[in-house]
């Protein structure tokens, strides 16, 4: 009797992206990336070097507030100011993400054969994000901004979305923290406007993000051909309330008040913001496109993405 791999149980099928890549080729491939393309932080950034008078810690037209009434009230130096409090409020969140990455990552891979690419990558990209963690933290330390935490509510959210995330929900939430920051820091590292260290640590984030966004979207392609019809269902819907989530929590308000502007104006305005609108959803639409696709942004899912702000 001939066993029935799992390889040979997925061979021929399709999504409408057309045939599922072999998961073994995709993660020899990525293996090799990693081997060719990584960095050590600590030894590739120069973080003694003294930040620049008069350059930016994040691109304008990033910060939240660009373009509302309230910036054009603000003086240059309060804006260099406010773009640096938000760089560390993205820091924080990278930070969050990747600490729920990492353990999505192992739940994952638990129970697979440890001699398989597919894991090993994951060990490999659980490694990256050690070191990405600890890049942020570097960043955050080295200026005046202080450490911005997840609010209590969405520290709670994600240990619960930890406990009950199914593999597909895991991918999608992975790649909804990874590309829409992938999209801004690859507008902020050529930025000469930027500071050195800044563009530095984007340069590296991206480089090596590139990798973890195509393991991740190969995976949730083949999870939502083949997982089970309620997974599928229950990703749609997790995937758009983490989306909510995410919307929420891209910019922590406390920044507005350490910066010396009033918090309950300074979010009003970030919300009435077309410009903002626009940027957040320009960030996620290679993602929102990509899950469009392979059918995650269907039913509630979809009108949850919408409410999020993040799909058009």
């Amino acid at each position: 009797m001939t066993t029935l791999t799992e390889a040979d149980a997925v061979d021929g099928l399709r999504d409408a992206l057309g045939l599922l890549k072999d998961r073994e080729q995709v993660a020899e491939r990525l293996l090799v990336s990693s081997a060719r393309h990584s960095f050590d932080p600590d030894r590739e950034l120069d973080w003694d070097a003294p930040f620049e008078d008069g350059k930016w810690f994040w691109p304008p037209e990033l910060v939240s507030l660009y373009g509302t009434p309230l910036w054009k009230r603000m003086g240059e130096e309060q804006r260099i100011l406010l773009s640096q409090h938000e760089a560390a409020a993205l820091a924080s969140l990278g930070i969050w993400f990747e600490l729920i990455l990492m353990q999505l990552l192992v739940r994952h891979i638990y129970d697979k054969a440890a001699t398989s690419a597919h894991v090993r990558y994951a060990l490999t990209e659980i490694e990256d994000e050690c070191r990405h963690s600890k890049m942020f933290a570097r960043l955050i330390s080295r200026g005046d901004a202080p450490w911005y935490p997840a609010s209590r509510a969405h520290q709670n959210l994600g240990r619960l979305f930890k406990t009950i995330s199914t593999t597909p929900g895991s991918f999608t939430a992975t790649l909804l923290g990874e590309e829409v920051l992938d999209w801004m820091q690859r507008l902020t590292f050529p930025d000469e406007r930027v500071q050195t260290l800044v563009r530095g640590v984007t340069r590296i984030h991206v480089v090596e993000e590139a990798r973890h966004v195509r393991y991740a979207r190969e995976e949730l392609r083949r999870q939502m051909v083949t997982a089970p019809r309620w997974s599928q269902e229950f990703t749609r819907v997790t995937s758009g309330e983490f989306a909510r989530i995410f919307s929420i929590a891209f910019i922590n308000p406390e920044v507005y008040t350490n910066v010396g502007l009033d918090q309950r104006e300074a979010v009003a305005q970030v919300r009435a913001s077309g410009h903002r609108r626009e940027v957040m959803q320009n960030g996620s639409k290679k993602l929102t496109d990509f899950l469009d696709d392979i059918g995650v942004l269907r039913g509630v899912g979809r009108r949850l993405w919408k409410a999020s702000g993040l799909l058009a």
